[in-house]
Formats: C-alpha cells, sequence, structure tokens
C-alpha cells in the first residue's frame, strides 16, 4: 500500500547529492516531485532523469521543486549523473537522494518495514516497488501518486498535465474533465452550489446534465 492523497508526506532528514536536507524545510512554499527509482545504473530511469532534467525549466515556471531518489549511496549517483549525461544530453539539474538506509522508502511505503542490509547486494528487482512519482502541495499534502513498473518509463508531460490540474483546482473551484490541458474548459465543482455559481460565475455555463456544469478556465 501506498500512502493515500491527502495524508501529510511524511519529513525526513536525508544526504543528497546536492548536501543534506530536511525534506519539509526544503519544500518550503512551493510545490516539490519527490520520484523514485530501485537502483542506479538501471536503463529506464537512466532515460527518466535525463528527460526531467531537459524539462526542468517548465517544472520551475510552475513553482514545483524536483528531487529524485535511488537507494544506492551518494557518490554511486555522481557517477550514474556521467552516464546520463553522456546518454541523454543532460545530467540531473536536482538532488538525488541516497536512501543507503531504505528510511525514505520505508516512510513511503514502497518498501517493507522489515527491509535491511547493504543496498549494493540488492538488485533492481527486489527494489522493484521504489517506482513511485509524489506530487506534493506547499501544504506538505500528498496530492498525488503514481506506481510505476520498472518496464515503463514515466511520461512527464502527463506529470506536468496533472500539476496544472491540480494548482487551478487549489485555487478555483473547479475540477478539470478527462484529457484536459491549460486553456480548455473546466467542470464546476460539486461543493459549489448553483446559487454560488451564479456570482462567481454571471455569464452562466453549459449544462449537459445538472451535475456537469462548464465553464472557461478561469483565469
Amino acid at each position: 500500500m501506498t500512502l493515500p492523497i491527502g495524508t501529510t508526506a511524511p519529513d525526513f532528514e536525508a544526504e543528497t547529492t546536492e548536501g543534506k536536507i530536511k525534506f519539509h524545510d526544503w519544500i518550503g512554499n512551493s510545490w516539490a516531485l519527490l520520484f523514485s527509482h530501485p537502483k542506479d545504473f538501471t536503463p529506464v530511469c537512466t532515460t527518466e532523469l535525463g528527460a526531467l532534467a531537459k524539462l526542468k525549466p517548465e517544472f520551475d515556471k510552475r513553482g514545483v521543486k524536483l528531487i529524485g531518489l535511488s537507494v544506492d549511496p551518494i557518490d554511486r549517483h555522481a557517477k550514474w549523473a556521467e552516464d546520463i549525461k553522456e546518454t541523454q544530453g543532460a545530467a540531473p539539474n536536482y538532488p538525488l537522494i541516497g536512501d543507503t538506509d531504505f528510511n525514505v522508502s520505508k516512510l513511503y511505503e514502497m518498501l517493507p518495514a522489515s527491509t535491511s542490509g547493504d543496498p549494493l547486494t540488492r538488485t533492481p528487482a527486489d527494489n522493484q516497488t521504489v517506482r513511485n512519482v509524489f506530487i506534493i502541495g506547499p501544504d506538505k499534502k500528498i496530492k498525488l501518486v503514481l506506481v510505476y513498473p520498472m518496464t515503463t518509463g514515466r511520461n512527464f508531460q502527463e506529470i506536468l498535465r496533472v500539476i496544472d490540474s491540480l494548482q487551478l483546482t487549489a485555487k478555483h473551484r473547479v475540477a478539470t474533465p478527462a484529457d484536459w490541458l491549460q486553456g480548455e474548459d473546466v467542470i464546476i465543482a460539486g461543493s459549489v452550489s448553483n446559487d454560488e455559481a451564479k456570482t462567481i460565475y454571471p455569464q452562466g455555463w453549459k449544462e449537459p446534465k445538472p451535475y456537469i456544469r462548464i465553464v472557461p478556465q478561469p483565469k
């Protein structure tokens, strides 16, 4: 089981490729994307780390801090970064946690509490459950959890789309429909009564059904 949406993201202290951090302090008033990897020098993860490095300006625009995790030590992360740059065209430009004591992986319920031993003797298959994406808000609450198998690379365009929706719906009392993209119509949240909606949207709305009230995306 992974941590449920709406719970407070566990705080922790950890060594990263950019120094020691206390997670909640590191997030500050930003959003955060924590994404995990079963082991360094794995092929799919190598492509993901490079892809995310190239997309970092898009996350910066949205006020989202990036941080990766692998159960291997920091010195291996540094060597892996060289391979990532060589093969993907960009090295990680965000911190990578060295979770050698499995503390963060256990806190985020990606590995059993009984996990112990030398991380270097573990295979990627031993850690295959460490393939998660957590989006965490400025309130330190978990907003989204995605869990990927080792054989499927993550779709970071989808993750950006979700962040756009999360940030919009945190600010306005709306929801986004299937396949929604920035700038498209949205749905008035069910918690908004029709009387309230008339105040918020005096221009009215499209209503194919009483429970589906469609309006342009709020600015």
